[in-house]
């Protein structure tokens, strides 16, 4: 018999391919083990972070005592609610948008597509729980970690209780993650809405689909669901969509939806959501002038709020914060010197590889370091992100507008892809690369990306700016022609041409004279 009490969960349609994911994500049948002596490392939480923890202290078989808990479904949001269905979505909507552009490329289809929608839907199930097994409560007990299901709180300064069960430990990881914020819309709450945690639940195409919000989660879903057949209404309060991006990036992004028919409304407040015999109607007001639409389903994607209920922080003198979550140090460590934190708890970046990283920092700084040598800091980390509608707007390092807060002066280059013979082929001229380097140097502070697939395409720029490689070494990098990365070898040519000073060109010209 099973040491919790499973309760039961809410992972709409429970068709074979979700029972599949629950079975080994969160087995109804599972016993949890009989808790070891003491646990080197306890971490509460099995989303991206807490996994890698997980996976990487027990792996390194020297002997650590492992212990992962988990009280809804192991993989996170990542697996479950996030970058792989979400991305999986995308994909049968890019074929859409491939389809839609046909006639471009002198292909002709016909003017009416049929979107199966259920069909798609249950792909992404199908697909999900295909490699689901990879972060499973099986594979995670076999490497070696004692795996619980159930509710985790502190009971002291070295007890974690679950499922009735004491877990005594020397080190503890909190990586509990973060969930989508409450809207405080009046009515809303009574006329229902999705986040991200439900959306992926539909089995039926909403006709009509009001998004709220136009960060990164909206605007992929937004395009996505209208190329799927939906009739789509993104709201968002401020003058253009992707306001924490590259402004000419979230242009481009813009562009790109007005021509796909997707209703923009924004400086939007979005006043009250009253639900009707026709549907959910929605009330907002522009620079004071109030409108209402009414739609069928509502999406909110406006923010993501850290999972700390419960956890019984004050108990072991960890400190906290309702809108930030976990606080900690650069090192991953909470205000208790035996407790660390990684991932959304406790983290500004909000993306499963930033999770993965700083889940490598904890282990080297909670069981690695005595007496805090050597240890790593988050704030050392250079952190690449992608949005992923179509076009992909990826980003890595400083934005212009960052550099004088931050003390730098800078030189800009922007290479459109109008000037990118691959680009041009591809029917896909609407970006660029832009990439930011230090005035008077070749030292790359950042960079954006604006491609069909940017985010294949940042990790070249990420990889000169860790290792300290600057445009000059990047100019003798050999791109393959014809391809869209060509790009990034065209800005570092554009920098090395400003080195042509008349200075310069009069010295060359000297050489050549004895050559």
């Amino acid at each position: 018999m099973s040491n919790f009490e499973y309760q039961p969960l809410n992972l709409r349609p429970m068709d074979e391919y979700n029972q599949r994911l629950v079975s080994y994500t969160h087995p109804p049948y599972w016993v949890n083990p009989k808790p070891a002596e003491y646990y080197d490392l306890v971490v509460i939480g099995a989303g991206t972070a807490g996994l890698v923890v997980a996976a990487g202290a027990a792996g390194l078989d020297v002997g650590l005592k492992v212990a992962l808990i988990e009280k809804h479904l192991m993989g996170g949001d990542c697996l479950n609610y996030g970058c792989v269905p979400s991305k999986c979505v995308i994909r049968s909507g890019r074929v859409v948008g491939e389809i839609l552009r046909a006639r471009d490329f002198g292909i002709f289809t016909p003017q009416y597509i049929e979107v199966d929608f259920p069909e798609v839907m249950a792909r992404m199930r199908r697909l999900r729980a295909s490699i689901s097994h990879n972060d499973s409560a099986e594979r995670f007990q076999k490497l070696g970690v004692d795996v619980f299901l159930g509710s985790a709180q502190f009971a002291s300064s070295h007890t974690v209780e679950v499922a009735g069960l004491s877990l005594r430990f020397k080190k503890a990881v909190i990586a509990t993650g973060a969930k989508a914020s409450k809207l405080k819309i009046p009515g809303i709450e009574e006329a229902g809405y999705l986040t991200n945690e439900t959306v992926f639940s539909l089995t039926q195409r909403p006709k009509r689909f009001a998004v709220i919000g136009g960060g990164p989660i909206g605007c992929e879903l937004a395009q996505s669901f209208r190329r799927l057949g939906c009739d789509v209404t993104l709201f968002h309060n401020n003058s253009h969509i992707l306001n924490k991006e590259d402004k000419d990036a979230a242009q481009v992004v813009q562009s790109a939806f007005l021509k796909e028919g997707i209703r923009l409304e924004l400086n939007c407040q979005v006043e009250r959501v009253e639900k009707t015999s026709d549907g959910k109607r929605i009330y907002f007001s522009i620079h004071g002038e109030r409108n209402v639409i009414t739609v069928d389903e509502i999406l909110a994607a406006t923010g993501r709020a850290p999972n700390l209920e419960g956890l019984n922080l004050e108990t072991v003198g960890v400190e906290y914060d309702s809108h930030r979550g976990v606080i900690v140090n650069d090192f991953l460590q909470t205000t208790n010197s035996k407790i660390y934190a990684a991932g959304d708890i406790c983290m500004d970046w909000k993306f499963t590889h930033a999770a993965d990283a700083a889940a490598r920092i904890v282990i080297k700084n909670a069981l690695f370091s005595p007496f805090g040598l050597s240890k790593q800091r988050l704030s050392s980390l250079v952190m690449p992100w992608v949005t992923y509608t179509d076009p992909e707007v990826a980003h890595v390092g400083i934005y212009e507008h960052q550099a004088d807060t931050r003390g730098y002066r800078v030189n800009t280059i922007k290479i459109p892809f109008t000037t990118v013979d691959r680009a041009i082929a591809d029917g896909e001229e609407e970006g660029f690369v832009k990439i930011l380097h230090r005035q008077g140097s070749d030292e790359i502070l950042g960079a954006t990306i604006v491609a069909r697939h940017a985010g294949e395409m940042i990790s070249e720029v990420t990889t000169a700016i860790v290792n300290k490689l600057g445009l000059n070494k990047l100019t003798s990098v050999i791109h393959p022609y014809p391809t869209q990365a060509e790009g990034i070898r065209k800005a570092a040519d554009a920098y090395r041409r400003t080195l042509l000073t008349p200075k310069t060109k009069r010295f060359l010209g000297l050489l050549t004279k004895f050559s």
